[in-house]
């Protein structure tokens, strides 16, 4: 009888679902929605006997439902850098943040964003300060500065306020969730992408451009990946290290230019962000038979793309990365479902032959 019962429950509306396990226990509606909801209030003997109703019954509350219901305001802090002149990349995680925001707001879900300058660590500590105080229920944040970044999440720690890193992680900090690439792997992809084309003779250079490089893990560890690649192989190709922190276009122009002159046999570059376009409009001036590879399917590199001066794009999805961060904390400070640990976006390889039907 219950069994039947049971199957027929589950086409039931969910406050018809409630009223049927409150007369079956022979108490009152409140008491089953303090069960259902994991609510103090309820004797170990009721509440046994209640859940054991809604195991036979199958019963499953309509979570949104219920959400709409409590109306909890849950507030989350974005800790990413600013847009600025020399790239646009933060824009599409951004994008991706705004997106799940606008779908969650009706259960009370709201942003506050906290902007800092890729170039400043000094207005990192002040941003993620002023999140401290502001006491947020959940934190996004890409960790751009190392060590000032993990002073931050550990006082978030000590706040019991979950965070979840995108773009690049923070090892051993135990992250609620990291959404992003397997930083490694994508070094280890661009290296096998050069080597299917490249001379045997062909001079490598790996260039970095960061006005942080010492805190900057996540390009050097797409660096060690490339290098590997190439040491496993047993591809004898020189591969040089190039480490730009003047980030202004001028000053990237004279030092690329600069090395690639000196190294006639320079013939492939691997540049390990997104700011390989303006390396794309460097080459332009001084050589024309280059292979370049970079990162980020943005505005500005799918330009040289177009034109051929960038060979291989290497997309991580940051649109999709702010996106399911913020689902993740919400999916967590809801307690709808548990999430994973570590989320790492698929590497795609985007090139002139399918760029216009990519999807970012």
């Amino acid at each position: 009888m219950m069994c039947i019962f049971g199957r027929y429950m589950k086409t039931k509306s969910d406050q018809s679902g409630v009223k049927e396990i409150a007369r079956l226990a022979n108490v009152s509606i409140g008491t089953v929605d303090r069960v259902i909801h994991n609510r103090k209030g309820v004797s170990d003997e009721t509440r046994k006997k209640i859940n054991a109703i809604i195991s036979e019954l199958d019963y499953r509350p309509n979570k949104m439902a219920s959400l709409l219901a409590k109306r909890d305001t849950v507030t989350i802090s974005v800790v990413i850098p600013k847009s600025s002149t020399e790239t646009n990349y933060w824009t599409y995680p951004l994008a991706g943040v705004d997106q799940a925001i606008a779908e969650l707001r009706q259960f009370g879900v709201t942003v506050h964003y906290a902007f800092y300058d890729l170039n400043s660590k000094e207005n990192f500590v002040e941003v993620a300060n002023s999140v401290l105080r502001s006491e947020p229920q959940g934190v996004l944040i890409a960790p751009s500065f190392v060590e000032e970044a993990t002073t931050f999440v550990r006082k978030l720690k000590e706040l019991n306020i979950p965070f979840v890193c995108i773009n690049s992680d923070l090892p051993k900090e135990d992250s609620l969730s990291y959404i992003g690439p397997d930083l490694y792997q994508s070094g280890r992809l661009a290296a096998q992408l050069v080597s299917f084309m490249m001379r045997e003779d062909d001079d490598i250079f790996v260039i970095n451009i960061s006005t942080q490089l010492e805190l900057d893990h996540h390009l050097f560890r797409k660096e060690q990946g490339f290098r590997k690649f190439f040491e496993e192989n047993h591809l004898l190709n020189t591969v040089l290290s190039l480490n730009v922190n003047h980030t202004d276009t001028n000053s990237i122009e004279k030092q690329i230019t600069k090395a690639i002159n000196s190294t006639p046999k320079a013939r492939v570059l691997f540049v390990t962000n997104s700011r390989v376009h303006v390396i794309a409009k460097v080459i332009s001036k001084i050589k024309s038979d280059i292979l370049l590879v970079g990162y980020d399917f943005i505005e500005e590199n799918i330009t040289q793309l177009e034109n051929g001066t960038i060979r291989f794009i290497i997309s991580q999805r940051p649109r999709e990365q702010g996106y399911l961060a913020i689902m993740t904390l919400y999916k967590f400070l809801f307690k709808i479902e548990d999430v994973g640990q570590v989320n790492y976006m698929p590497i795609d390889i985007i090139t002139k032959e399918n760029y216009k039907s990519y999807k970012n």
